[in-house]
This record gives C-alpha cells, structure tokens and sequence, in this order.
C-alpha cells in the first residue's frame, strides 16, 4: 500500500525552517507574557530571513533576562550582571558592526539598577534592539513594585503604590532612541510588526512591551494585568510592515496614513488612527505620552521614528571591517606611532 510523503517543512526567504529558530524549553511561569515575546521574536527574526548566527542576544538579570535562552539557540549570547547588558551590548556592536544586537531586559534591570546604563545607550543611538518586558514587579523576589509600577497600583498583598513611574518610552524618546514604542505581549499582530521594523532600523530601537506577570501582578487593583490592558489599551496607529524583499501591494491614502521607508529599504506604513499624530515628531510624541499618563490610558503603537539620524558606529567613523576581525598591525600601532601621538601632545 503506498503512503503519502510527508510534507517538506515550510522554510524562509534564507531556506531556514521556524525550527532553526527556536530555544530552549521555558521555565518561566505557564502563562507569563514574557513566553509571548519570545514567540513573537522568533516569528519575526523566521519571517525576516535573518541568520540567527548574526544575533547576539543579550540581557541582565531577572525573569525577563531568561528568555534569551527560550529563542534562537543558534544565536550568540551573554547573559550580564544586573542592569549591566548596555556595556556589553555596546562593546559587541563596536567590536562587530555586522552583528545585530537584540537586548532583552526587564522593568528593575532597566529602570532601577541600570537606569544609568540604559540612559547612556538610549543617548548614543547605537544600533540595538532593547527590549523592556514591563510587568511592574520584580518577579523573581516575590513581586515587589518596580520603578515602571503605576500610581495607585495594588500588590496582591493590598499594599498600594506612593510613587510615581518612570515612562522609559518618553525617557527614551528624550535622550535620543530613534525608535521607540510600546506593545503589549497579548497583541501578537502589532508586536510582531514592531519587531520586523526594528530588525530593519539602523540605530537605537527602544520597544516597552507590558508583559503581565501572572504570579505576582495579574490581580484586581494592579494596572499591569492582562485585565486592566486590554480595558484601557489606547492604539495610536494601524501598523504594516513591508520588508525590502517584497513587492508593495498595499494601497492607501497618503493623508490618512504616514509610510517610512526603513534603513534597509524596507516601509513601514502607520494608518493614523489620531488624525493629527506625526510619529516624526518628538515634542508630539512626548506630549501625547504624558497625557495617555494622566488619563489612565495604555498607549500602544510606534511613538517615534527617524532615520535620518546618525548611528553610534557612524558617529565614531569606524572602518568598514568590524574591529575584531582587524589584524594586530592596525589595531595595536608600533612604537613610531606612540612617539608621534606623544610629540603632538609636548
């Protein structure tokens, strides 16, 4: 009797299958958002075409600093010291350009002990992928509130948060990031569309995604939950994504929507759902951040965009060649050199 063949797996535009993409098994709480970020990275880097032995993956510590080892095992890594992977994320990028940096932290490795890193990096415009999986708590010390925790906000305890949040999107926008959004782990259309477009930016790509953490902060009284987001999310803007190596085959009108043509030619297309909202527009998008806070709103959606501005590595005019594939010879000069360098300077 014959039998059917089984069906070829479906492979990408590089001839890698979904498989070539994945991790390791979670051991992240069943249900925790930051398990849907890892699905949504992994779709996007498949759908993307990229060799995952082009990434190197980096994070802190934490419950969100874990998930690097949920996706893209082929990838490189390095998992820091609390709050520290901006230093190791710029020494990488420096030491090889041709790598694509993806930053996974989390709401206390960024904004509390490495808010002074991330500060740093969000001002260099370095050519990274950071991403903040914000779920208001620190998880893996029983769920104390964070700095990201909101006003008001209640523990499972009832104790209530005195302290206001700091908004690393606005914060990021502030500083220099050239791309910088925020989504939320149950919107799997818009957060992976996000992820696409960051792989296609060159520069600084900030991406707050609020990940509920079901343990600790997925109650009654904690704005963090999936409840409370999907009540009061606000969405500035319809997202497509058209990476370079399709055809555009989608129509719209120009003055309802803004399209951006990417670093590597691909564009992005944002149906305004806000009529007056630029993307282009920092003081528009700091403002508009500011009055989502006062009104209780999640907003969600791609804040601001420029790709105009110069990189970190451009800034610095390093060589075509990363530095680490440089010979000796050119990156340690002789000694004639160093006598040059300290005649100039008597």
């Amino acid at each position: 009797m014959a039998t059917t063949p089984a069906a070829e797996p479906k492979t990408n535009r590089i001839g890698l299958t979904v498989i070539d993409y994945k991790g390791g098994k979670t051991t992240l709480c069943a249900g925790c958002g930051h398990n849907a970020i890892s699905e949504r990275i992994i779709e996007a880097m498949y759908d993307m075409g990229v060799k995952p032995e082009r990434v190197v993956k980096l994070s802190g510590i934490g419950c969100s600093s874990k998930s690097p080892a949920y996706f893209m095992n082929r990838s490189h890594s390095f998992n820091s010291v609390h709050g520290r992977m901006p230093s190791v994320a710029t020494g990488a990028m420096l030491a090889n350009r041709n790598l694509i940096a993806l930053g996974v932290s989390g709401d206390g490795d960024t904004a509390s002990i490495g808010i002074g890193q991330f500060v740093h990096l969000m001002r260099r415009n370095l050519p990274v992928i950071y991403i903040i999986e914000d779920n208001g708590v620190y998880g893996l010390t029983k769920g104390q509130f964070s700095a990201t925790a909101d006003l008001g906000s209640k523990l499972k305890s009832g104790v209530i948060n005195d302290l206001p949040p700091i908004d690393t999107c606005a914060m990021a926008i502030e500083l220099g990031a050239t791309f910088v959004g925020r989504s939320f782990s149950g919107d799997k259309k818009q957060l992976s569309t996000l992820l696409k477009a960051a792989v296609a930016h060159h520069g600084t790509v900030m991406l707050d995604v609020v990940s509920p953490c079901v343990t600790f902060n997925d109650h009654e009284g904690s704005t963090k939950s999936y409840k409370y987001v999907k009540d009061h999310e606000e969405t500035l803007q319809e997202i497509n994504f058209v990476p370079h190596f399709e055809e555009i085959s989608v129509e719209y009108d120009p003055g309802s929507t803004a399209s951006v043509t990417m670093h590597d030619g691909s564009h992005l297309q944002l149906r305004k759902l806000e009529e007056d909202y630029d993307p282009t527009d920092r003081i528009r998008a700091i403002e508009r951040l500011i009055r989502a806070h006062d009104a209780g709103e999640v907003l969600t959606g791609l804040f601001y965009v420029n790709t105009k501005a110069p990189s970190f590595i451009e800034m610095l005019n390093m060589v075509d060649e990363p530095l680490a594939m440089l010979p000796e010879s050119q990156t340690r000069p002789g000694r004639e050199a160093l006598e040059a360098a300290m005649e100039e300077l008597r």
